[in-house]
């Protein structure tokens, strides 16, 4: 099979384009550059192409040949959703219209779209089906800037596969994936780099410091490991329904935010005392996805890894490259 992973060079779709190409696929990689990086790429044998998902020449010139389409381009952080919500819309609206665009063109009828747990904003009902509603709560908060744009994407990708361009879309939700090198805008990475200071500016182990962070910490999130999310999005080309299919990649090992906090530190043999602060508007609570879909396709969930020796690498990498 030949692949066009559009975001190749980002966090998830790195690791996705090394599973693809040692499955033994040809793999092309689109990505602008804006956060990700030509090394993460380095010895996988996928070609890179420089371009912006917005630019439809560019993408149908991608996609020229290929069988099927990654489509993970997307402007990501929590951070950036609230500083940037006219950057994170017009990636996420204009990069579909040109990828769809490049569908039809080329004759391109498979697409995985990336979608988020975010499209869920707030989730009705915890653990989460797949089938509640999606809904922007609230149009005056940035934050649902990225969320807004996932469910547009989402309709618009049935929408085209309703009009026969598509023949077959698999809509992956990740749920909290993290790893190595996943970037500076998500919780573990950015209690992982605050670490590195509070250890810098108080050497003395023994001493407990105080740990600030938004919300309560009682808030809950289900963290999956990148390799899990990658064999979960490989799992879904092979047995997801035809020719629709919606489906979480994830896990059900929830951990509330004051738990992970204490994990970082220990990780660099340091106590702290978490502190509460103000939850972001619009953040959820708890997020917890229901996996029984992608379990009767055939995930185990006793091979997924132990969120702890996750975290430990995680954690080392950050050490290392803070």
């Amino acid at each position: 099979m030949r692949y066009l992973v559009t975001g190749g060079a980002g966090f998830i779709g790195s690791n996705l384009v090394d599973a693809l190409a040692n499955a033994g696929h040809e793999v092309r990689v689109l990505d602008n550059m804006s956060r990700g990086r030509a090394d993460r790429l380095d010895g996988l044998g996928a070609t890179l192409i420089t371009g912006d998902i917005r630019d439809p020449d560019a993408v149908t010139d991608a996609m020229q040949g290929c069988d099927r389409v990654i489509h993970a381009a997307y402007v990501q952080g929590t951070q950036t959703f609230y500083a940037e919500p006219r950057e994170v819309l017009d990636v996420a609206v204009r990069g579909m219209l040109a990828v769809l665009a490049a569908c039809e063109a080329t004759g391109c009828g498979q697409l995985m779209l990336i979608s988020s747990s975010e499209a869920y904003q707030v989730a009705p009902v915890t653990p989460t089906p797949e089938n509640v509603p999606l809904v922007v709560p609230d149009v005056l908060n940035p934050r649902y800037s990225y969320g807004g744009g996932k469910i547009t994407c989402e309709l618009m990708a049935l929408a085209w596969q309703r009009t026969g361009v598509l023949d077959r879309v698999i809509i992956a939700r990740p749920h909290n994936i993290y790893g190595p090198d996943m970037g500076r805008e998500h919780v573990i990475p950015e209690f992982c780099l605050r670490m590195n200071r509070l250890v810098a500016e108080y050497p003395d182990p023994s001493g407990v410091v105080t740990f600030g962070i938004q919300g309560t910490g009682q808030e809950t999130r289900s963290f999956c490991w990148v390799d899990d999310c990658v064999d979960q999005l490989m799992l879904l080309w092979d047995s997801a329904e035809e020719p629709v299919s919606v489906c979480h990649v994830g896990t059900m090992d929830e951990h509330t935010i004051a738990d992970v906090a204490g994990a970082v530190a220990a990780c660099y043999g340091r106590q702290i005392k978490v502190v509460p602060g103000t939850l972001p508007k619009g953040s959820p609570p708890r997020r917890l996805p229901d996996t029984g879909k992608i379990r009767a396709m055939g995930w185990d969930r006793s091979k997924e890894r132990r969120f702890e020796a996750g975290l430990a690498d995680t954690v080392a990498w950050y050490r290392s490259h803070g």
